[in-house]
């Protein structure tokens, strides 16, 4: 049966799907046959000629447990020897490595197409590396998409029995080994999240690199603000060459405005179910995927599971030659049974920023944050706008207007020592808006140099001028700016079961608006951080009635917020408002060393 959350879901017609072997790439014309691509041949001008012959089974039909029909390719290697399959589940067309808006996406951000042979899926593993070392990869279109049957949903229960059905009929197959796993980035990493928490009897481990694991929370209502903007980038994915229907989100935000609502609940992944092995790859700089990939990592159910952050943007991450190499060391290990000691990596490897050329990765941990790292208040004073170790006495309220300028406030602190901060920021404010029943509450953390400059850092190859101009307010996923948060006033309600000291979650389930004089109280969980500060250089915290790291990829605004008034930030006293941070007591070396004794 198709799942019944289907019978409370919002469809609209999907795109139309444009089959003329460019649009979807030259290898998209709909035809179930075998090929065999020799070694040395290009797929398309400007890819990677094949280093080996690839088998590759097009379009080739699965049926689902209610007997819809998706479609799927697979690349083989050529060889009798039965092999593992590496499986990419998105709605991103499976033929689409050549297609024209990817090749621009890769040029834009300065990595051009040459790293791949054009059969790699976006966002996924390439098949011309894994067939060479002894791999199958399946490429599905998801239902709905393209010629493949039904009607596409988005994240959740639909999506996870289909990958489960998916799973269980590659192991079936004669040329599997019985052994399959999930890996990619963003889509790829978070339907992971959904599909493995299904306990498929043939999932072997899964590799989800940053993704987001609540549909509410980390993708349509941020901090319980709206956010159709980056949904509506998503949704013209949703192509079909049948007349399929495709779940609309940006209708189910209008019909569904809380997280109670069955939908949003059915969006909601629970790693806790998963038992495969795990690793989990994560950054702090992306502003989609991070508190999703975080979220996932600390309530992930396996026993054998490892954490890396990095300091690049995903796809340069994913697609680096020495990380793949690593990946397959991983994928070797429990995929072809080689003992290659994986099993010895560390649990946990984190990253420390610095912004100026030195930062630090791969610093070896037991748990993340380190168990060095404590929490620390710093408190704000609204006369001379510092941050404090002590809270004042009295009450001194800041204010700013929300639609005139600066629209923000901010609070700085000089270190006189060498300080890093490993692990889960958040920020306390003490609140009220005059002339209005609500706030929309912006909070970033800086690093500033010895001169005050406020400093940043490409995740991306390209830093040339066109770039520098979609990044300066925007494109936040490709430029890291340091922690940041967000959150609507009158969705401020915490989630006791879920919320801890370090890190508040959020039941939005309510609309408590804000009365005139009435101060509240507001718990912003902050992006996890790995950042180091010189002695001289300068932490700033923003808080702000907009969005300054802007919206998520070039060409997508950013959400609007719902700011009207003026703002008042109260510092002292009873309303003594702070940012907590979590401090290193040790150096990551020291505690790096202590590790090895």
């Amino acid at each position: 049966m198709t799942t019944k959350i289907t019978e409370k879901m919002c469809f609209s017609p999907a795109f139309n799907y444009v089959d003329d072997g460019i649009e979807h790439g030259v290898l998209s014309p709909f035809e179930t046959k075998e090929i065999i691509l020799e070694k040395g041949q290009q797929i398309a001008d400007g890819f990677k000629p094949l280093t080996s012959a690839i088998k590759m089974l097009k379009d080739v039909p699965v049926k689902m447990r209610d007997g819809v029909t998706i479609y799927t390719d697979i690349f083989l290697p050529v060889t009798e020897e039965k092999v593992p399959v590496l499986i990419a589940w998105s709605p991103y067309g499976k033929s689409a490595g050549t297609a024209p808006r990817y090749k621009n996406l890769f040029n834009m951000l300065g990595m051009g197409n040459h790293w791949n042979s054009g059969l790699t899926k976006f966002e996924a593993p390439d098949p011309a590396y894994w067939c060479a070392h002894g791999y199958a990869v399946c490429n599905p279109d998801m239902r709905g998409i393209a010629h493949s049957e039904g009607d596409t949903t988005m994240i959740g229960s639909q999506e996870a029995e289909d990958g489960y059905d998916l799973i269980e009929w590659l192991a079936a197959q004669s040329w599997s080994n019985g052994k399959t796993a999930l890996t990619g980035t963003s889509y790829l990493a978070f339907s992971q999240w959904y599909i493995a928490a299904e306990q498929p009897p043939h999932l072997t481990c899964i590799n989800p690199t940053e993704g987001l694991a609540d549909g509410y929370r980390d993708l349509a209502f941020i901090g319980g603000i709206p956010d159709p903007n980056f949904i509506e980038r998503l949704q013209v994915n949703h192509v079909s060459a049948t007349g399929a229907k495709r779940e609309d989100l940006i209708k189910e935000m209008a019909a569904y405005p809380l997280a109670d609502a069955d939908v949003w609940q059915d969006k909601v992944a629970n790693p806790s179910k998963i038992t495969v092995p795990a690793f989990v790859i994560a950054s702090y700089s992306n502003t989609l995927h991070t508190m999703g990939t975080f979220r996932s990592w600390r309530t992930l159910g396996s026993t054998e599971k490892w954490l890396r952050i990095h300091d690049r943007q995903e796809w340069p991450y994913y697609y680096d030659e020495n990380n793949t190499e690593e990946l397959r060391r991983f994928f070797d290990y429990y995929l072809l049974e080689k003992d290659n000691g994986w099993a010895t990596t560390p649990t946990v490897r984190y990253s420390l920023i610095d912004f100026q050329g030195g930062n630090q990765t791969d610093i070896p941990a037991e748990t993340f944050p380190p168990v060095s790292s404590e929490t620390k208040r710093y408190y704000l004073n609204g006369k001379f706008r510092t941050l404090q170790q002590t809270a004042e006495t009295e009450d001194f309220p800041v204010k700013y207007v929300a639609d005139g300028l600066p629209g923000r406030s901010s609070f700085q602190m000089t270190f006189d020592k060498d300080t890093h901060f490993v692990g889960y920021p958040k920020a306390k404010l003490f609140m009220e808006v005059a002339g209005y029943d609500d706030m929309d509450v912006f909070v970033w953390v800086q690093k500033l140099d010895q001169f005050g400059t406020i400093l940043s850092e490409f995740v991306v190859p390209n830093h040339g001028a066109a770039l520098q101009d979609f990044t300066q307010e925007g494109a936040s996923a490709l430029r890291y700016k340091g922690a940041w948060g967000r959150l609507r006033a009158s969705m401020r309600q915490l989630d006791s079961k879920l919320t801890t000291e370090e890190i508040p979650a959020y039941s939005f389930n309510q609309v408590e608006k804000l009365a005139q004089g009435e101060i509240v109280e507001l718990e912003i969980a902050l992006s996890p951080i790995g950042l180091a500060y010189k002695a001289g250089e300068t932490l700033r915290v923003v808080i702000s009635t907009k969005d300054e790291l802007g919206s998520v990829m070039p060409g997508t605004p950013g959400c609007t917020p719902d700011n009207q008034g003026t703002h008042i930030l109260h510092t002292g006293g009873e309303y003594a408002s702070y940012l907590q941070l979590p401090v290193m007591q040790i150096s990551p070396k020291e505690y790096s060393e202590k590790l090895v004794k």
